[in-house]
């Protein structure tokens, strides 16, 4: 079978599930290092005449990170697109099976099952969870809104996102409104927008702030085990940086 993926965590699951599947990926596919197969653009720019003549059985997309004109523009051009929507960590669970088995028609992976057990192994969140914000962007600051897959595993950590509710999934939102949100709790993840310990804590003088591995917060895949390891100490209340 021939499969192009344009989600890099996609890209990382049938890699590790099957890599010799993939002839084409998009030039944000990082995961894993070394992968032998076309380069087609970006997740938002792909180039459909290219992926169209690498003669895929399969192109595997998501919902929230393609775009529909491109989807429709490969399926026009007799292609099989296969999109999933993961907006929480079940739907993340069923659409990587269903992915896996039904799309590629692979056995289901062992590191899949591992993933589930090590989030079904972690504790029940708080009753009361640590109101946080979750910027993503800044220049304007974006932030997390509602249904969101990253949302629903910081919810399931102990940590509420204060504009869950918000009628955007990604709102632009002042740093100064930001900052009266009630939060107790900056979450900085490294991707899309690359937080480090330099650049975003001192936006937020006073909040907790957490830098995090944005793959683990938002990648679907094998990351998911590590993200249920890992993700719990990184949220711990951290020091107050000294700005």
């Amino acid at each position: 079978m021939r499969v192009v993926s344009l989600v890099p965590s996609l890209t990382e699951a049938v890699a590790v599930t099957e890599p010799g599947l993939l002839v084409g990926v998009t030039d944000w596919c990082t995961r894993p290092a070394g992968l032998a197969a076309a380069r087609i653009g970006g997740t938002k720019n792909p180039d459909t005449a290219a992926i169209a003549a690498l003669r895929p059985d399969l192109v595997i997309a998501n919902e929230e990170e393609n775009r529909a004109p491109d989807l429709a523009a490969l399926r026009q051009a007799g292609l099989t697109v296969l999109v999933t929507e993961i907006r929480t960590l079940q739907q993340a669970f069923a659409e990587l099976e269903r992915l896996l088995v039904d799309g590629c028609g692979l056995a289901r992976p062992s590191w899949l099952a591992r993933a589930e057990a090590a989030w079904a192994e972690l504790p029940a969140p708080a009753a009361s969870p640590r109101p946080a914000i979750v910027p993503v962007w800044r220049r304007p600051w974006t932030v997390l809104g509602r249904d969101t897959f990253a949302g629903d595993l910081l919810a399931r950590l102990g940590v509420r996102n204060v504009y869950a509710d918000h009628p955007e999934r990604y709102p632009r939102v002042p740093l100064d409104a930001l900052n009266a949100s009630g939060a107790e709790l900056a979450v900085l993840p490294d991707e899309p927008y690359r937080f480090t310990a330099d650049d975003g804590p001192e936006a937020f003088p006073g909040l907790d702030a957490a830098l995090v591995d944005g793959r683990l917060l938002t990648w679907y895949g094998p990351s998911l085990a590590e993200a249920a390891r890992e993700l719990p100490s990184a949220l711990r209340r951290p020091p107050r940086p000294p700005f």
